[in-house]
């Protein structure tokens, strides 16, 4: 049972910024990656980024050079500082965390309920 929120989507004009955060609770023993989707209206999800535990980032071409993400090990929070956002990045954002529970000890992969990001023109 481990249980992920997201927060800090909103209304943004082009070129203004956006910062998200994800913070994941619950039985965790350990978390090996986290990650940020999303998902435009009639599109496929997407991967935008994700942190290993190793603190290796990777990101989608479409956000390299605009947005960066960071994690918080301590507090199993991982965030998304979207800058330069563009009116095609609107999407509704979802995080997605990969690890281990803290009872049993198996693996797990939890998402998000997601934000919604709209970047007007």
């Amino acid at each position: 049972q481990v249980h992920l929120v997201e927060s800090g989507g909103g209304l943004v004009q082009a070129g203004g910024s956006l910062r998200l955060s994800c913070a994941a609770s619950g039985s965790i023993s350990s978390i090996n990656d986290m990650g940020w989707y999303r998902q435009a209206p009639g599109k496929q999800r997407e991967l935008v980024a994700v942190i290993t535990s190793g603190g290796s980032t990777n990101y989608a071409d479409s956000v390299k050079g605009r947005f960066t993400s960071s994690r918080d090990n301590a507090k199993n929070t991982v965030y998304l500082q979207m800058n330069s956002l563009k009116p095609e990045d609107t999407a509704v954002y979802y995080c997605n965390a990969r690890g281990r529970t803290g009872i049993w000890y198996h693996d797990f992969s939890s998402w998000g309920q997601g934000t919604q990001v709209t970047v007007s023109s």
